[in-house]
């Protein structure tokens, strides 16, 4: 088996990465080898066995972005060198923060101290960076207010860092398989990221956008055109599986020799770690993985980061029960399953009625789709229909009629209500838990006080949320997590950081954003990359006052 891989005919690039004059020569080098044609024209390499490092070292890219999503394009635009700039006909409707910004008009966002920027703000997200971010891009829309951005961009080439944005299908990332029938829950403008309107793009394709939440296939299909029109195709790549991110550690002793660098396994680093002995310096990524080919085929890739920045989401693995019988095939567990049940036919002459597990936004969902298709639904459901942190006690009821009309019923036609019966075409079981699918097509639920009651349904639909897929880090990631014995979610697990430069506090050089974070809004994950981009640029300009003998000329 053989793998493609980035590494010492690229070395002479890499060395200033921010040189204007070998960026072209570079991303040209690296399109080579992560190119559309894998397979035809690509320099292969024994496969690596998982214990053994390179002898020499490798060539490294300053940035590998795993997840191409909103949060991936975001992060990809900021680090091709686009610059926010207060507009200078702008005015903040916050006055200290508009004082804060005149200090320093001259400078880009991505040049000025974030954490005097960011103090004393308040909104709808924990990362202080995010929210600022937010209010310069949307000043007080949580107040109801639509003023435009006091921002304007600026592309400035001399800061391209040169970095791949590696996912699974076409930017835009999951977007491109939600159901594409329901509505957001953000507006449309909420949606968008820095430098072309949503509006705008809708206006390139004729498309008469009727109210401010739109549907998920507009989103994706924004996000792809983004990536194109903005100039950023040249960092994507499509296709791209990612099978394991591990770090590469070098021999403290051999850190400043030029040639004969010794690396080490982590095996080894633990043992020496054991015996008391200083342990190697950790630097670097080794990222492995696939692209899927045109014919099915997996074509294996090896390349090295200085940095990572994860941007998965949590889309990737569906919330679970962990009951019995959960694996039989008539338990599903995603909207995408539930339309191509529907599609198929698979509920036509059925009269046993939908089972909908979950009381957030994705099972009001499903039973909106259930409903307009005439299918009879049974919804279950842990929390009280009056328990405050149910999502709809949230939402303005005029902006979401639909998710009004569920929780209505969730409320008034209940199992509990005397008006209620088994024929109904809806039933609501709050504070009911699933004990166990049946292989005849039947569920076991048990009440808060303890009682059970056996139903058949005809498909079952359990919908309690996500969780993001890092099964190639180590564990799972599950050590970088605010606990560290518990797997990454992003409500009550996220990845921990720093809040300023997202910069994981228990991996140097490993970054996260959006979800993963707790950013689940596309609105807040835009803090993240300017997070990120700032930090770089710092760092870029530490290195560059080192190697000229600390004469304080960046």
């Amino acid at each position: 088996m053989t793998v493609w891989c980035c590494r010492c005919s690229l070395a002479s690039h890499f060395r200033n990465y921010c040189n204007p004059d070998t960026d072209g020569q570079f991303l040209n080098s690296l399109v080579q080898y992560l190119g559309d044609s894998l397979g035809t024209n690509v320099k292969t390499m024994p496969l690596l066995e998982e214990t053994t490092l390179p002898v020499d070292a490798p060539l490294t890219l300053p940035m590998v972005v795993i997840g191409n999503g909103p949060s991936g394009i975001c992060l990809s635009y900021m680090l091709s060198g686009y610059r926010p700039y207060l507009s200078p006909e702008a005015v903040h409707p916050n006055p200290i923060l508009h004082s804060k910004l005149k200090e320093a008009r001259h400078l880009s966002l991505v040049d000025q101290e974030l954490e005097y920027l960011s103090e004393g703000l308040e909104g709808r997200s924990s990362n202080p960076v995010a929210v600022l971010f937010d209010t310069l891009l949307h000043p007080d829309a949580d107040f109801g207010f639509d003023y435009p951005s006091v921002l304007h961009w600026e592309l400035e080439e001399q800061h391209y860092v040169p970095h791949m944005v590696l996912g699974k299908g076409p930017p835009g990332g999951a977007w491109h398989s939600m159901e594409g029938s329901m509505l957001t829950i953000s507006f449309g403008d909420w949606m968008e990221l820095p430098g072309y309107k949503f509006k705008d793009w809708a206006a390139t394709k004729r498309r008469n956008i009727k109210c401010d939440r739109v549907l998920p296939e507009e989103i994706a299909s924004y996000y792809k055109h983004y990536v194109k029109i903005m100039g950023l195709q040249k960092n994507f790549r499509d296709n791209i599986y990612i099978t394991s991110v591990s770090r590469l550690y070098r021999e403290q002793d051999h850190e400043n020799e030029s040639q004969g660098k010794e690396h080490v396994s982590e095996q080894h680093f633990h043992m020496q770690e054991q015996e008391g002995q200083n342990p190697p310096i950790k630097r670097n990524w080794e990222i492995r993985g696939y692209q899927r080919a045109a014919d099915g085929s997996h074509v294996p890739f090896c390349l090295f980061a200085e940095n990572v920045a994860l941007a998965t989401g949590t889309f990737d693995a569906p919330g679970r029960l962990q009951v019995e019988g959960e694996d039989f095939p008539f338990v599903l567990h995603s909207m995408s399953d539930f339309g191509a049940a529907i599609g198929k036919g698979i509920l036509c002459g059925k009269t046993d009625p939908v089972l909908i597990i979950g009381g957030g936004l994705t099972a009001a969902d499903a039973v909106l789709c259930a409903y307009n298709n005439n299918f009879p639904v049974v919804h279950v459901f842990r929390r009280k229909v009056t328990d405050p942190n149910l999502i709809f006690k949230q939402l303005p009821k005029k902006l979401y009629p639909e998710y009004q009309k569920v929780y209505h019923m969730m409320c008034t036609q209940s199992v509990t209500n005397v008006d209620s019966n088994l024929h109904s075409s809806y039933i609501s079981f709050p504070e009911h838990r699933v004990l166990s699918f049946q292989s005849d097509m039947k569920c076991v639920l048990q009440s808060a006080a303890g009682l059970k009651k056996i139903l058949k349904f005809s498909v079952a639909l359990v919908l309690i949320g996500s969780h993001p897929n890092l099964c190639f880090l180590k564990d799972q990631g599950q050590g970088i997590g605010h606990n560290p014995n518990e797997p990454i979610t992003c409500k009550g697990n996220p990845i921990e950081i720093d809040p300023y430069t997202y910069e994981c506090t228990k991996e140097p050089n490993l970054f996260a954003i959006g979800p993963l974070v707790g950013d689940n809004f596309v609105r807040f994950l835009k803090g993240g990359a300017l997070g990120i981009a700032r930090h770089l640029t710092k760092r870029q300009k530490h290195q560059l006052i080192v190697e000229r003998g600390g004469d304080g000329v960046p």
